[in-house]
């Protein structure tokens, strides 16, 4: 039995096929891809200038501002609380905005239902507003019209307009073409295509993202304020200049709770729509 078991073992054994050979263009073309990786990250290491020693040459420092943010003091809580309204108000209306200006900016972005020559000049203007950084948005308009909350929502305006109109082209370009060829087959306009093909289809998506970008709009709301744009970023960057680290530790407090119960809203909105 067991030698019948071998001379089956050695018929399939030659019988199998040879492992198969990579090139050696193939093999070169891999070891060049992992050498220019090992070069980007060595030069990327240096041009960040990584140095981990100073973590434990300014571990002193760390210890101390450790132990200031974990005894937060809520002594002008209502300064906080303040600021993170109208925070909550820079997010509201720079996301409000940008969805009202998205909505058509992204349906004519979408080739399915777009020319494509006017698809393709609105998405490199929408690839400019992503482009540039909601911060850089903030410092020119606070050029443009000063300090505060306005300069602000207006950064938030420009830079979310071009993210959601993005979004939203995707949701358009992605919906089944059946409904709008039925209403073209009647004899509908385009705008009847849109409102009765389109928007039912995308509506829900729509909703998503939008509540997405009002979340995150309220964190970079946070930020726009270190830079003169307004909200509880103003206070948190003064308490942080002026060696504060307990005022900033309850800043940073009623910020996350902020952004948490925003989040556990948004969700159970979602959930009806989704």
């Amino acid at each position: 039995m067991f030698a019948a078991a071998d001379a089956a073992h050695r018929t399939a054994t030659r019988t199998m096929p040879a492992p198969p050979v990579t090139p050696l263009a193939t093999r070169l073309f891999r070891l060049a891809v992992a050498a220019l990786t090992i070069v980007v990250l060595v030069a990327a290491w240096y041009e960040a200038e990584m140095n981990p020693a100073q973590l434990v040459r300014d571990a002193g420092n760390m210890a101390t501002l450790g132990a200031d943010f974990l005894r937060p003091d809520f002594t002008d809580w209502d300064v906080y609380a303040n600021a993170m309204l109208e925070t909550l108000a820079i997010a509201i209306w720079g996301t409000l905005l940008a969805v009202i200006a998205g909505i058509p900016l992204g349906i004519l972005s979408a080739e399915n239902v777009a020319p494509h020559w006017l698809a393709f000049v609105i998405r490199r203007l929408m690839d400019a507003c992503r482009a540039i950084n909601e911060l850089v948005f903030a410092l020119i308009f606070i050029a443009a019209v000063g300090l505060g909350p306005f300069a602000g929502v207006l950064a938030l305006f420009i830079h979310t307009t071009g993210v959601v109109a993005k979004l939203f082209s995707e949701a358009v370009e992605a919906i089944d073409p059946a409904p709008v060829e039925g209403i073209r087959g009647t004899g509908g306009t385009w705008l009847q295509e849109i409102i009765y093909g389109v928007l039912p289809q995308v509506l829900p998506l729509w909703i998503s993202y939008a509540l997405y970008r009002f979340e995150s709009n309220v964190r970079s709301a946070t930020v726009l304020g270190i830079v003169g744009g307004g909200g509880i970023g103003m206070t948190f960057n003064e308490t942080m200049r002026g060696f504060l680290y307990s005022q900033a530790s309850a800043i940073l407090i009623i910020v996350i709770i902020t952004v948490t119960v925003l989040d556990m809203v948004s969700q159970r909105i979602r959930k009806k729509f989704i």
